[in-house]
């Protein structure tokens, strides 16, 4: 599946340092990391790649870190002690932040920097460095994956208004373009001549995709690995004739065929002259500062919002790059409006991508075969490593777990299926942390989920009615009665099954306890159980289809001795569901839809599974309204946040959220809750609210919550000493959150 990045918050590299185990350390060993592939973009600016933010992040610290919970530190210069799991923990960063409410709505972010870190390159942090970052950020041609500048900064749009990258303006312009008012002819012809021609690079990292990502081997040809990414090409194909056929797909519109088909690399940033394209070109009228960044000394620097947004937090921790590396120290002059480069051009922090620098606690030195290497930096704020040599190595999926084995890798993070869970027991005698092997566990940041459209899958045209709901409801109470086979035939105990839309990685998410938590569609159209616990598996499946049949009726539908025989107006009694199963049915909820599929057939609907060879169809077909229910896997963020995925205006009149369009879901309460929720910094208030969101959308039935699959990381028991390894990791605080504590034995 194409990689889509979510930006979230840095990986937390500053926090408390813990006592080392009594034996001598080996320090002069190093530790050697399985990594996947590196696109080296190790930039904390322009990575597109968790791998490549992974390496930066090692160099790097952001101005706060997150707990293991997934909140944010406020006080991390003077540190704070927070308990999880049974246990007190101290967490310690390089600023504390005071927010302040206003009574006419605005709000104030006070960040206090300590005044004794070191860069790696010798000079000490200060607010200049802080407010250069958020520059870059802010910046109008900025292009890197942060949305920093959404954030409703005092005079941030004020600041980007009247300038947009030549790039950007090239593109939407288009190659007929005849108005040369912002730029010559010469040069547009040579834009679209070079973008042609860098077309075959292009194609190569999506080659390289599919190679990394496990779909191909590296010797494949060409037209094996394009058939992956659903193109089919004569044998003998070149890279060059994989282009071709990506621009003939698009009848010759190159920006569009760049921006669909993207894997882990943009067509532009391949350019050679890439850093002339994304300068800035003046179009209007502009002011020279944001109003709401200020710089109050040395060691303060004060933020300020137009209204109270509670995902602010996580944007307003930046990375802190040192000024000195990634910009121009003589072009920064606070009081004169100057921030270390000039306004709309980035060259200077581009031509850094891939020498990383800043003051985290490893210094990089190179990448080099495959293997990036860092050495540990002496003057970091929180105390040397205690491992000097640190080595992260490219190693393909299928070889992670050989390499903890064998002794090449001392950590890394395999596919955590039930055959990698069988092959750690065989090593460790049956268990998966033994002599050998320690295995760490924690929920992926994202859930599995099965998605339905509103649009696509109602009666009468009327997505809200209680008629439509319970047309897809009768769906979803059929599909939610096989997930636990599924989940459990695919992923054994490395995934559970889930009942609301959300991670259980969030804050947020309803548990078990709770006084009004339920299994989704687990209720009748009367609102009764379907199920009693002495049921077996085909008698779980009778209910459900009864079940099922009551809402069908309810629908409009008319039923007959047990069997649905006509549809109402605007419904059908055939549907089609798609999946990206690799067109050989490989996925995690495949076997729920050829189940479901059965069971519906039994009382006269029938369902369609379309297994797609190509996962961007899937993408394809959403953009273009085509599918009607489908599979698929969301990604998440610390704050649970549900503006881009569930608003819609329905009543504001203002534009629905990034990816509502796949629901079509449209609720002026849902709307309102969300809104409401955004504006609140007391999460138990949110929870509150986003509890009554969740309901909102299980009753919508637009989206069945599957499986929340797990990941791991692996340690070599033999080579590691597992007693300096960050205790309690989490989702949002990871093994590398405390490398700096790390020995090997």
């Amino acid at each position: 599946m194409k990689k889509v990045l979510a930006v979230v918050l840095a990986v937390a590299m500053m926090l408390a340092v813990f006592a080392g185990c009594a034996k001598k350390p080996n320090n002069d060993k190093p530790l050697v990391v399985g990594y996947s592939n590196f696109s080296s973009k190790f930039s904390p600016f322009f990575s597109e790649t968790a791998y490549d933010q992974d390496v930066w992040g090692m160099t790097a610290v952001s101005l706060l870190t997150l707990d293991r919970m997934g909140a944010v530190v406020e006080k991390g210069k003077t540190g704070e002690t927070r308990e999880y799991n049974g246990t007190d923990y101290k967490y310690e960063g390089p600023a504390d932040v005071t927010i302040t409410e206003n009574e006419d709505g605005t709000v104030v972010y006070d960040f206090e920097l300590r005044d004794d870190i070191k860069f790696q390159n010798g000079e000490t942090m200060t607010a200049d460095d802080v407010i250069f970052s958020m520059y870059v950020l802010a910046d109008p041609t900025y292009d890197g994956s942060s949305t920093f500048f959404a954030v409703p900064i005092k005079g941030m749009n004020e600041y980007r208004e009247g300038m947009s990258s030549l790039l950007d303006l090239l593109l939407e312009a288009g190659p007929d373009n005849t108005d040369f008012s912002l730029w010559d002819e010469a040069t547009q012809t040579a834009f679209w001549a070079e973008a042609d021609a860098t077309g075959p690079k292009f194609a190569q990292t999506i080659l390289d995709y599919c190679i990394n990502n496990g779909y191909n081997a590296a010797d494949d040809p060409v037209e094996v690995i394009a058939a992956n990414w659903g193109y089919e090409l004569a044998e003998g194909a070149t890279v060059e004739d994989f282009w071709t056929a990506i621009k003939e797909a698009y009848d010759g519109d190159i920006a569009t065929a760049a921006d669909v088909e993207v894997a882990d690399s943009s067509l532009w940033s391949l350019m050679d002259n890439y850093a002339t394209y994304s300068k800035g070109v003046q179009t209007g009228d502009a002011v020279d500062k944001i109003e709401g960044i200020e710089k109050i000394d040395d060691t303060h620097v004060r933020v300020t919002l137009t209204e109270a947004d509670a995902t602010a937090i996580y944007q307003l921790a930046v990375t802190i790059a040192p000024l000195s590396y990634y910009g121009e120290k003589e072009k920064f002059d606070y009081d004169n409006n100057k921030f270390g480069f000039d306004k709309g051009d980035l060259s200077v922090v581009r031509s850094k991508t891939t020498q990383p620098l800043g003051a985290g606690p490893y210094k990089f030195d190179k990448f080099e075969n495959g293997v990036v290497y860092f050495d540990a930096f002496e003057d970091y704020y929180l105390g040397t490593p205690k491992t000097l040599k640190v080595q992260f190595m490219e190693t393909s999926d299928t070889d992670k777990l050989n390499g903890v084995i064998t002794g090449t890798i001392d950590i890394t993070d395999p596919s955590y299926s039930k055959d990698t869970v069988e092959a750690i027991k065989e090593e460790n005698g049956g268990e998966v942390t033994g002599a050998k092997i320690t295995t760490d566990t924690v929920d992926n940041l994202g859930y599995g989920y099965l998605g339905i459209s509103a649009k696509a899958v109602n009666v009468g045209g009327v997505i809200d009615s209680e008629e439509s709901k319970a047309l897809r409801k009768a769906f979803a109470t059929v599909y939610a009665n096989f997930r636990d086979v599924t989940v459990d035939s695919y992923y054994g105990d490395t995934a559970s099954v889930i009942n609301y839309p959300i991670s259980n990685t969030s804050w947020a998410a309803p548990q078990a306890t709770d006084a009004d938590y339920s299994i989704a569609f687990s209720k009748d159209v009367n609102g009764n159980d379907i199920y009693t616990s002495d049921m077996d598996a085909d008698a779980r499946t009778a209910a459900a289809v009864q079940a099922a049949l009551g809402f069908f009726e309810k629908a409009g539908y008319t039923v007959t001795d047990g069997k649905v025989t006509a549809a109402p107006e605007g419904a059908s009694l055939e549907y089609e569901v798609w999946i990206p199963a690799d067109g050989a049915g490989d996925h995690p909820s495949f076997m729920m839809l050829n189940l479901a599929s059965d069971a519906l057939a039994t009382i006269g609907i029938t369902l369609n599974v379309k297994d797609l060879a190509n996962s961007a169809d899937l993408w394809t077909g959403l953009d273009a309204d085509q599918v009607p229910m489908w599979c698929a896997a969301w990604g998440a963020t610390p704050d649970p946040d549900m503006y881009q995925v569930y608003y819609s205006g329905v009543e504001s009149g203002m534009e629905a959220g990034g990816s509502n369009y796949m629901y079509d879901i449209a609720d002026a309460k849902l709307d309102s809750l969300i809104l409401e929720a955004r504006k609140s910094s007391d999460q138990s208030y949110r929870k509150t609210l986003y509890k009554e969101c969740l309901d909102i959308i299980v009753d919508w039935a637009v989206e069945v919550p599957v499986y929340q699959r797990q990941n791991a990381v692996i340690f070599s028991t033999e080579r590691v000493n597992i007693d300096t390894v960050t205790p309690d990791i989490t989702t949002y605080y990871g093994w590398l959150s405390e490398i700096q504590n790390i020995e090997l034995n």
